[in-house]
C-alpha cells in the first residue's frame, strides 16, 4: 500500500513539474507573435483595400479572407509560424484577386 501511495504523488509531482515549465524560448515566441500580429494587420488592411476596390467577391479573396481568419486563430493558440505563413498565403491571393 505505502509503495502504491508513493509511485502516485511521485507521478503527480513529475505531472506538475512538467505543467509549469516556462517556454523553452520566449524572445523567440514574443518576436514571432509580434510578426503574425504586423503581418495580419497588414493583411486585414489589404483585404478591406481590395473590397474597397471591387474585388471582394472573387475566389481568390474568398481564399484570402478565410486565411485571415485562420491565422487569428491560430495566432490566439501561439502557433505563430502557422500564422505568418497562413498570411503569406492570403496576401498572394489578395494580389491575385486585383488582376
Amino acid at each position: 500500500m505505502d509503495t502504491r501511495l508513493l509511485m502516485i504523488v511521485a507521478t503527480l509531482s513529475v505531472t506538475l513539474t512538467a505543467c509549469s515549465s516556462a517556454p523553452t524560448k520566449p524572445a523567440e515566441d514574443l518576436a514571432l507573435a509580434k510578426q503574425c500580429d504586423k503581418q495580419l494587420d497588414v493583411g486585414y488592411k489589404e483585404l478591406n483595400f481590395s473590397s474597397a476596390k471591387g474585388f471582394g467577391g472573387s475566389w481568390e479573396y474568398t481564399k484570402a479572407a478565410s486565411l485571415l481568419g485562420a491565422a487569428k486563430v491560430q495566432s490566439g493558440f501561439g502557433s505563430y509560424n502557422g500564422c505568418i505563413e497562413k498570411v503569406k498565403t492570403a496576401r498572394a491571393y489578395i494580389k491575385e484577386s486585383e488582376k
